[in-house]
């Protein structure tokens, strides 16, 4: 099958790796000219043939609604463009009407698997109509992970995305409680060992899960994250699932907190932050402050 994929960054260069590796056309675009297969966004369409599938996986936001606009006046009726990226789920309804007035087909695409997705997979969370589905149903089974598991077509347009989101906004809660078992550890005198007592979590206990894995993985690189600033990012999905409780009347008290502690990190260096930051490195290679 051939792709055209938009977006060649951390996530985007290791999915086209991976979709080549099981076989099929990748051609990339991206502004980065060290990196892409194209010069714009008219080449990557001519070099793909009628009907087209068209990847995008850049920022959410104006950057994505520019790409969406500018492959609305390449593309031609029976193509489709997949958003991958972190979109808003409301974005993906504005989009589906726009291109589905040019009859040009729209899915939605929560991809979960940062940094470590081209040896792993992707855990892969879908919106759309089924039969645009299914036509990217070679893609969805080259990225996703080994296995019966990794893949789900969630529901209609805007499903995928709001699937993602509260993925995303679990992702905040979990982080938190180990960020906060790991303080009060370093805090006593009696634990004299964290990091080891972080391992012995590994296996065997009710807590151990990727997440903690990856936490270890930091500690062994900096035992005491002492080379860390207390500073977490939110990505903005932590921000839209606390939104969707408020709107739907759902209670969502351990991700509404983690979201906060976040916003808490900005003010002081906060010793829950260096894990919370160090694990988003971990997983997803995001960036994280150092101490000057």
């Amino acid at each position: 099958m051939q792709l055209g994929l938009v977006g060649l960054g951390k996530m985007g260069g290791n999915m086209r790796e991976r979709i080549r590796r099981a076989g099929h056309t990748v051609v990339g675009y991206d502004r980065n000219p060290e990196v892409t297969d194209v010069k714009d966004l008219a080449e990557l369409v001519d070099r793909l043939q009628a009907p087209r599938v068209v990847w995008v996986m850049v920022p959410a936001g104006e950057v994505t609604q520019s790409v969406v606009d500018e492959l609305g006046g390449l593309l031609e009726p029976g193509d489709v463009v997949v958003d991958g990226g972190n979109s808003r789920w409301t974005d993906d309804e504005k989009h589906a009407a726009e291109l589905g007035a040019k009859g040009i087909g729209f899915v939605d695409a929560g991809v979960s698997g940062g940094v470590w997705g081209l040896q792993n997979g992707y855990a892969l969370m879908v919106g759309g109509d089924k039969e645009h589905v299914e036509r990217l149903q070679p893609i969805f089974d080259a990225l996703k992970p080994d296995g019966p598991y990794g893949y789900v077509h969630a529901g209609a347009v805007g499903a995928g995305h709001f699937s993602k989101m509260v993925h995303n906004g679990i992702e905040y809660a979990m982080m938190q409680a180990y960020a906060e078992g790991w303080e009060l550890l370093e805090k006593v005198d009696s634990v004299t060992d964290v990091r080891e007592v972080f391992r012995s979590w590994q296996d065997g206990t009710v807590i151990r899960s990727w997440l903690l894995d990856l936490a270890v993985n930091a500690l062994d690189d900096d035992e005491h994250l002492d080379r860390l600033k207390g500073f977490a990012e939110d990505s903005g999905e932590g921000r839209w699932t606390v939104e969707a409780a408020i709107d739907n009347a759902v209670p969502l008290p351990a991700i509404t907190a983690s979201l906060f502690a976040r916003f808490a990190s900005r003010q002081d260096d906060s010793p829950q932050m260096k894990m919370v930051a160090a694990l988003r490195n971990q997983f997803g290679g995001h960036a994280v402050e150092s101490k000057k």
